[in-house]
């Protein structure tokens, strides 16, 4: 089963960390509420791995 999606949550931070309008909340499509919350959050990523990196060297060469 699908965890319901946080309402409370999702209100609470468009409403009062963001400080929209209830209008302009209702506004926003998911994906651009997703991307507030990770510009305001930051968004937690590993370091790239020495195989990824030369992985990555590898497939697009500076030259």
């Amino acid at each position: 089963m699908t965890p319901a999606f946080p309402w409370r949550e999702a209100i609470g931070f468009g409403l009062g960390v963001l400080r929209l309008s209830s209008d302009d909340f209702w506004r926003l499509t998911p994906r651009e509420l997703a991307c507030a919350i990770e510009a305001v959050r930051g968004v937690a990523t590993a370091p790239l791995t020495r195989a990824t990196l030369t992985d990555l060297m590898t497939r697009f060469p500076d030259g």
